[in-house]
């Protein structure tokens, strides 16, 4: 039995530097991908390390009866892996996660108040701070609710843990499904340009620059938008952070 367990543990090593020699391109341009999206503190070779652990576990979990291929198993797993290794990591000051909340909380109560989309002068109104100072406080936060929004949307993630295993329950489904409507509905409600950010970001796929690059905006005020369309989102999806 312990030759067997020696011969076993070398074919599982010889089988993870397989998976590793061929998927480290798909994980490297995940981190890639995801650095883009985040501040200059969240370095590269951190994703990467987390994003090879989280590729091993999908070599060891997958299962090809369950109909979806390998790369788009390990690619949901690797990208998961990531975003674990930031939030535990949680690069974001105190202050930056106070003054996000504070911005969405005014956000919520001029909307509540008016019914109509909160402007910028008024939510800086509310926040005692001038519009130059409130558009730099939506820059400093900008990927810290990059973050919390990936957090927010399933997306392509939504189908990881049916695929993983079948303990979730029927009411969990009817939830996402009820949470993705309602998320679907907050975003078709946002202001135009706010919308169209979302969706050159999400969607299409741009970065900050390209996208100010389309509008022939700065990618700093593209910053601003985007994270004041996070928060606003935030603000209108308040019900399901506290779920």
């Amino acid at each position: 039995m312990k030759g067997l367990a020696v011969y076993e543990t070398a074919q599982q090593r010889d089988a993870d530097q397989a998976v590793v020699v061929k998927y480290a391109p798909l994980v490297k341009r995940i981190a890639y991908h995801l650095i883009s999206r985040l501040p200059p503190s969240v370095q590269p070779d951190d994703l990467i390390q987390a994003g090879m652990i989280g590729l091993l576990e999908a070599s060891r979990h997958y299962d090809a009866t369950q109909g979806a291929s390998f790369e788009t198993y390990a690619g949901i797993r690797i990208r998961g892996a990531m975003l674990d290794e930031i939030r535990r990591s949680d690069w974001a000051p105190r202050s930056v996660h106070k003054k996000a909340r504070m911005v969405a909380q005014a956000v919520r109560q001029i909307e509540n108040q008016t019914g109509r989309d909160a402007r910028d002068h008024e939510v800086a109104a509310a926040l005692g701070v001038n519009l130059e100072d409130y558009h730099q406080l939506l820059q400093a936060a900008s990927g810290y609710k990059v973050l919390r929004f990936d957090d927010m949307n399933p997306g392509d993630e939504s189908h990881v843990d049916t695929f993983m295993d079948d303990s979730g329950t029927p009411l969990d489904g009817l939830q996402k499904d009820d949470f993705k409507k309602h998320l679907a509905e907050a975003i078709a409600g946002l202001p135009e340009r706010e919308r169209l950010v979302m969706a050159l970001y999400y969607d299409e796929e741009l970065n900050l620059r390209e996208i100010g690059e389309v509008l022939g905006v700065s990618e700093s005020r593209i910053c601003q938008i985007h994270s004041q369309a996070v928060i606003r989102l935030q603000a209108r999806m308040e019900q399901w952070n506290k779920i």
